[in-house]
């Protein structure tokens, strides 16, 4: 009898504590962000969006950025949907060439340094709205960090980018967005070899030293083809002041 009240104190307990996470949607006492860090090891910023046919910008929730701090940081994202109302707003403004914007806080991503992450201001980039609709929404959005893992610039393309006037139907493509996300850190420069430039020099000094004949000179290297050469060009030019001697005799003989 007591095992069987035990096991139904323990179904009881467990259908509970499924009602509480799942419908209740309770945290016991912690906050939303905390739950976010315990879940998914990092947190979450909004990504805010704005077309407007004035070209004033009015920025709204798009979705929300999850950022996950480390060594190598990456970041996914989680959108809504636009309503009725923002899909035909979005045509219209694309009729007027007008500018689709989106922005994220500036942030830090590195997890020592989680007590700085409050918000300094937006880093906002742009496309033509045009090019949003025609793309059914596809783009490409990349964060930039600089070496401190600080958030320092956001860009956007659309897939694909040109606008061609072609016709888009709201209720079929204008609903869900298509985002690839990613995260560009900067890339360290190749620096100049130096070690590999000294240890080649180090190496061919040594390699000389054990063979002093390659530290001959020129001519010594080479003397048994310089020698022949300068006795070839002595002996013509001997044979040439000879011939020309003769010649010269012969002549002043005749004059006489």
């Amino acid at each position: 009898m007591a095992r069987l009240l035990s096991f139904h104190v323990a179904v009881v307990s467990s259908v509970l504590g499924f009602i509480c996470v799942n419908l209740v949607g309770c945290n016991n006492g912690r906050r939303v962000g905390d739950v976010l860090d315990a879940e998914f090891g990092g947190f979450s910023v909004p990504l805010e969006h704005s077309f407007e046919a004035d070209d004033v910008a009015k920025f709204r929730v798009r979705g929300a950025l999850v950022l996950k701090a480390g060594r190598e940081p990456s970041a996914s994202l989680n959108q809504n949907q636009l309503s009725e109302e923002d899909r035909v707003k979005l045509k219209e403004v694309a009729g007027v060439d007008g500018l689709y914007r989106i922005r994220v806080p500036r942030v830090f991503l590195q997890a020592d340094r989680q007590t700085e992450r409050q918000m300094e201001g937006y880093l906002t980039a742009f496309v033509r709205a045009c090019a949003m609709v025609e793309s059914h929404l596809s783009d490409v959005i990349t964060l930039h960090t600089d070496v401190s893992g600080y958030l320092i610039g956001v860009s956007i393309v659309t897939l694909p980018g040109a606008c061609r006037g072609t016709e888009v139907e709201d209720e079929v493509d204008l609903e869900v967005f298509n985002t690839t996300l990613s995260i560009m850190a900067p890339v360290n420069a190749p620096g100049p070899e130096t070690a590999l430039f000294l240890e080649r020099m180090e190496q061919e000094s040594e390699r000389k030293g054990k063979n002093p004949q390659e530290q001959k000179s020129f001519f010594a290297k080479y003397w048994m083809y310089i020698v022949p050469l300068v006795l070839f060009l002595m002996m013509s030019g001997a044979q040439d002041q000879s011939g020309g001697g003769a010649g010269g005799g012969a002549a002043n003989g005749g004059g006489r």
